[in-house]
């Protein structure tokens, strides 16, 4: 992959970690991990291990710096403290779910991420030359065509991993990479990363518990138990290590499920009698550790596993010829990385613009939907009050995706916020339009052009007020909490809306609520938009019409003068 831009190696070290959550008013804290310190180098896959509530998982958040309140300790990068504004932006996580736009194909996924990554600084045929390498090297070029909803799952998560190896990060950390995965697909995975650490990249991440065949494909162990460290060093050393402790493996056993046997406790209690041998430097040069003469060197592919080729399984396109490294003699230094985005606010809008309107147009099921929602609902109230106007005597669940992309800085906030709203903005202008087409002229509503424009405009807006409100209570809460919360906000926005109360009957002290109801401006301004502006009496065919004189229905609805403040 000579083409991908050249990373400095970054070795992170971590002295005396110590993280505690809350467990309740009066409860105290929980402590998750206790000093742990240890040092992921460069150009070494790197396995996390642990029971569950070990703190694996915390110690890669605190170690990738996605978690930092109540962290004690120091984390080093390359010797000197973590900036970590920098160190976001050279490292990149890849989570266990593989949260992917599901209606864009894998070269459009790849050309949104290499715009976005690698900015200006690159012109397009460069950036093409990126992508089909990476696609190539993981065997994605068969289906680069194919959208994302329909790969495998062991595409979707080679699809995962190049879309964050466009600008060849030096750090990258995996969330249970295997999870989910079948055996040949997690053998493929695996061996990817691999190949990515012997490139020079520092690969981290958690595992729960490898077959032997994968364990053995690691560099290197940092296991915990009781948010404490009991191993950290060289697979290979592992055993030797137990057994020093007086842990013997049993012959044809797994090693890696005996470590998770013995940190569960099933041998007795050594999870003390481990975690000293660490500390007095038990567990270190017990085998060779050749990892560090990979870094620098020009084998960023490898040869496959040959047991995994006998056993006839498919594998990640690996070359064994000379490739390019991760590393070059012209490399830039850490502190030669920028503190901005690739890409300017504007760029950054209008590919993420681009991308949510090509997501739209493409999700077939939430487009007729809406469309039928909006006609089905058109058609009920047109056909309510049909012939309305002529008879006055009448009248009555995308977080994951951006999570992943935000953190990993591709974009900013606001770049997102506003392609998102501006590329649904034609469909919830076309939407309502077809409601009001409906309803405005089913009801036999005045044909005045600039009623009916009036009557769109505050349908259309109030319905943009909504979407936003929803993208809002969205953003802030999960699912199960956003459907609670969005009706439950409805109803008092209904309530004081002004269609089931006037604004004079409502108590004083509950006046200011109305103030706040979007749905009370937009009734306003539909009512004032037909009946407002000095329209002449309304047709009557009975003796006594209460209200022919529109200005009277006004003074009823007390919303008289509102079209002058």
């Amino acid at each position: 992959m000579s083409h991908l831009p050249k990373r400095p190696p970054v070795h992170i070290e971590f002295n005396d970690l110590s993280y505690s959550v809350s467990e309740g008013r009066h409860r105290g804290f929980k402590t998750i991990l206790k000093k742990v310190s240890g040092k992921f180098r460069s150009g070494r896959l790197t396995a996390i291990m642990g029971p569950s509530g070990a703190g694996k998982s915390t110690l890669m958040n605190i170690t990738a710096g996605y978690r930092i309140s109540n962290v004690v300790g120091n984390t080093l990068v390359n010797g000197r403290e973590r900036n970590l504004r920098k160190f976001r932006k050279m490292s990149c996580y890849i989570m266990q779910d593989d949260h992917l736009h599901p209606h864009l194909t894998v070269n459009e996924s790849m050309t949104c991420s290499a715009n976005l990554k690698l900015g200006d600084r690159m012109k397009w045929p460069q950036k093409e030359e990126v992508i089909n390498e990476i696609l190539e090297t993981l065997s994605l070029t068969e289906c680069r065509d194919t959208r994302a909803i329909n790969l495998s799952g062991g595409q979707r998560k080679r699809l995962s991993i190049a879309l964050e190896l466009v600008n060849n990060p030096p750090v990258m950390f995996f969330d249970e990479p295997t999870s989910g995965l079948d055996s040949s697909s997690s053998f493929q995975c695996i061996n990817l990363l691999k190949t990515l650490a012997q490139g020079g990249r520092t690969i981290i991440c958690t595992i729960h518990q490898p077959s032997a065949k994968l364990f053995e494909k690691f560099d290197y162990l940092y296991c915990l138990a009781d948010g404490q460290c009991i191993y950290r060093g060289a697979i290979t050393g592992l055993i030797p290590f137990l057994s020093g402790m007086g842990l013997e493996c049993p012959s044809y056993h797994n090693p890696a499920d005996f470590l998770m046997e013995v940190a569960s406790g099933d041998y007795g209690e050594f999870t003390h009698k481990l975690t000293s041998a660490v500390h007095c430097g038990k567990c270190d040069n017990l085998a060779p550790d050749n990892t560090e003469a990979v870094r620098g060197k020009n084998h960023l592919l490898c040869k496959g596993d040959e047991d995994g080729a006998r056993a006839g399984e498919t594998r990640v396109n690996l070359s064994s010829s000379t490739n390019h490294s991760l590393l070059a003699s012209e490399d830039e230094s850490i502190d030669d990385i920028p503190n901005s985005f690739p890409t300017s606010g504007w760029k950054q809008f209008t590919i993420l613009f681009r991308r949510t309107f090509l997501s739209i147009i493409r999700d077939g099921m939430l487009t007729k939907m809406r469309i039928c929602s909006h006609i089905l609902i058109g058609l009920l109230i047109g056909l309510l009050y049909y012939n309305i106007a002529t008879r006055p005597a009448r009248f009555p669940l995308e977080m994951n995706v951006f999570m992943r992309e935000h953190l990993n800085y591709w974009y900013s906030l606001k770049s997102y916020y506003l392609a998102k709203t501006m590329a649904d903005m034609p469909f919830q202008v076309i939407y309502p339009l077809l409601y009001v087409l409906l309803v405005y002229f089913l009801t036999a509503q005045p044909l005045e052009a600039h009623r009916f424009f009036m009557f769109t405009i505050m349908c259309i807006m109030t319905s943009l007020v909504a979407q936003s409100l929803g993208l809002a209570i969205g953003a802030c809460l999960n699912i199960q909490g956003a459907v609670f919360l969005g009706p439950i906000t409805s109803i008092p926005v209904l309530l004081f809306s002004g269609f089931f109360v006037n604004f004079s009957t409502i108590p004083i002290y509950l006046r200011w609520v109305t103030y706040i109801s979007y749905v009370r401006y937009g009734f306003e301004g539909t009512l004032l938009s037909i009946y407002g502006f000095d329209r002449k009496s309304l047709h009557c065919s009975e003796a006594y019409c209460h209200y022919k004189s529109p200005r009277k229905f006004l003074e009823e609805m007390d919303i008289i003068g509102a079209e002058f403040g």
